[in-house]
């Protein structure tokens, strides 16, 4: 029931980021759709092609489509009555990365799956809607501009293995993860906490 209700939070929380970065670039109301189901759908689909873990969610479930397409068009009408779109952006962006971070390690656990592939199997969910969804906004993936992005989607993740691992419920897991991951994302942006970054100029 929990995880369930995390699923439709994170899917719901990333088709209002991809809407956000939508209006950003001025994008019809079809665009604005279409990059919410890449924002949404892609992390989870992408895992599972690469764990061959078929069918694939939407495909199984098509009204996910109809659920990710109406967030999207609730965060376009809500829009004018946000006075903070970066934070707004930030916040949903990190929601669903946490959500889907513990339910992508979840996937993996369930396969019996090495620890070590749980692990990516959660960040690829968490971390790759977003970045497909900036590479079609024609912008450097915020996962690769120093955010503390990707260390936050393995945290949680490790986290939700680790209490599992330790026989808690798998609702007690996914909700350590979830604040555990979140309380470090918000930090990070309150803070200002990025990873080094690496600049290289040719002098010749």
């Amino acid at each position: 029931m929990l995880f369930n209700l995390a699923f439709y939070v994170a899917l719901m929380a990333q088709a209002g980021s991809a809407a956000l970065s939508a209006g950003r670039r001025n994008m019809d109301l079809f665009g604005v759709c279409s990059l919410a189901c890449v924002t949404a759908l892609g992390g989870g689909s992408t895992r599972d092609v690469l764990l061959g873990h078929y069918p694939l969610s939407w495909v199984a479930n098509p009204y996910l489509l109809i659920v990710v397409c109406v967030a999207a068009l609730a965060a376009v009408m809500l829009s004018r009555f946000m006075h903070h779109l970066r934070w707004t952006f930030l916040l949903l962006d990190a929601l669903g990365l946490v959500i889907f971070s513990t339910i992508g390690c979840d996937i993996a656990i369930a396969m019996g799956l090495h620890p070590i592939i749980v692990i990516i199997s959660g960040m690829v969910t968490g971390i790759l809607g977003g970045v497909l969804r900036d590479i079609l906004c024609n912008d450097v993936p915020l996962v690769f501009t120093g955010q503390l992005y990707a260390i936050v989607s393995i945290i949680a993740g490790v986290v939700y293995f680790t209490a599992t691992k330790l026989g808690l419920s798998y609702d007690f897991a996914l909700v350590a993860g979830i604040v555990v991951g979140m309380g470090l994302r918000v930090a990070a942006i309150v803070y200002n906490i990025e990873i080094p970054k690496f600049s290289y100029r040719d002098q010749r």
